[in-house]
């Protein structure tokens, strides 16, 4: 099935160029992966350079940095292709775009981004995110990560956690505070490379989907890091975590809405072929019935996400519109992954079909960047100020 509506978001012929380049690798060196990334829990590395040369690492960076300096409305294609055809390998490249990049190209010195995008944009490097720790999660305000001035370098010390990508990464955005007293007020957003002495990270943890998405704890043991490793100014790290975080629910939508296509492709094609009462299931009126609440979902939560991305590349309020998507596009994973395992039956709870594979990937969606609770109340307050 042809998901993509290009009249409707007037997609320029360089967005529908992006679409089709993700849509092609997506089925050529994605899809025979999937499989072996779930059941494996397997990174796939090699993947990465490869979607560097195709400008999929650092769609959004600008050709100055090494990136393909595309609108993050491409960017949000590029992502739900590869999450239809591996939540994982969606979700790597979202963290790594959303989460690592992004922040870098909104806030860092001209110097932070010579040295650090055109590596991230090339897949020669992989990015991540560490605000949540073992304590906080949703109060992204409670942080207790602490750093201290010690001449001309700051000394880092404490324990970040479900940190995505964590175990494979080569830079980090990480956020610390002055004073924990101060909440909000004191955290300050620092960028580093992963290799400086007292950084550890702890075990790889064993997931219920996306399994091939790396995701650990990160140890900070008296790191020392520059001055000049400071992203924006101090005392505004919580700006920048918050702004990110808005950008970053684009990309999970994304993915959530990649998911529920696979879940949705995956159900029409078994029902097609699958008889019942002497005809395929997909002729019997209650399948059909699922195929079409899939379908409704799926383009709300694609017109949605792709909505949120087309106001911020227009540079306009897009932060109740982007937790709209993130929370519609979530749960409709979730119900289309449900779905997709009733038309299935017996044969969508075995792992010899995708279809529970979708349903333990899809999961995580309602949870990361901020829960369906969470973008709840967002949307609610945003609402009150409009």
């Amino acid at each position: 099935m042809v998901w993509r509506d290009s009249i409707a978001f007037d997609l320029s012929e360089e967005e529908n160029f992006a679409c089709d380049t993700a849509r092609a690798f997506a089925e050529k060196e994605v899809a025979p992966l999937a499989a072996k990334i779930d059941q494996e829990h397997y990174f796939p590395r090699e993947l990465m350079p490869k979607m560097g040369e195709l400008g999929l690492m650092g769609a959004i960076v600008p050709p100055e940095y090494g990136g393909a300096g595309l609108s993050t409305l491409a960017y949000a294609l590029i992502i739900e292709e590869l999450s239809a055809a591996c939540a994982s390998t969606g979700i790597i490249v979202s963290a790594h775009t959303s989460l690592c990049v992004t922040p870098i190209l909104d806030y860092g010195t001209e110097e932070q981004k010579k040295y650090f995008l055109p590596r991230l944009a090339s897949g020669k490097a992989l990015g991540c995110f560490a605000l949540s720790e073992p304590s906080t999660g949703s109060d992204a305000s409670a942080i207790v990560t602490t750093y201290k001035q010690d001449g001309d370098h700051y000394i880092l010390n404490g324990t970040k956690n479900w940190i995505t990508n964590a175990p494979e990464a080569d830079v980090c955005v990480v956020f610390a505070t002055r004073d924990t007293s101060k909440g909000n007020k004191a955290i300050t957003a620092f960028v580093h490379d992963m290799n400086l002495p007292g950084i550890s990270r702890g075990k790889r943890e064993d997931k219920m989907g996306i399994r091939g998405s790396p995701t650990s704890s990160i140890m900070y043991d008296n790191v020392r890091v520059p001055k000049s490793a400071i992203l924006h100014e101090e005392n505004r790290g919580f700006l920048v975590a918050m702004t990110t975080l808005n950008g970053g629910r684009i990309g999970v939508a994304a993915q959530a809405v990649g998911i529920a296509r696979a879940a949705f492709d995956d159900a029409l094609k078994y029902s097609q072929e699958r008889k019942a009462f002497g005809k395929a299931i997909c002729d019997h009126q209650s399948i059909q019935n699922y195929f079409a609440d899939m379908v409704c979902h799926i383009d709300s939560a694609r017109y949605l996400t792709l909505g949120a991305a087309k106001r911020k590349d227009k540079k306009l309020s897009y932060v109740r519109q982007a937790a709209q998507a993130k929370l519609f596009a979530s749960e409709t994973a979730m119900m289309c992954a449900v779905k997709g395992i009733q038309i299935h039956g017996g044969y969508g709870y075995v792992t010899d079909y995708p279809a529970e594979r979708h349903l333990r990937d899809a999961k995580i969606t309602e949870i990361y960047e901020g829960t369906s609770e969470i973008q709840r109340i967002l949307i609610a307050t945003q609402l009150l100020k409009e």
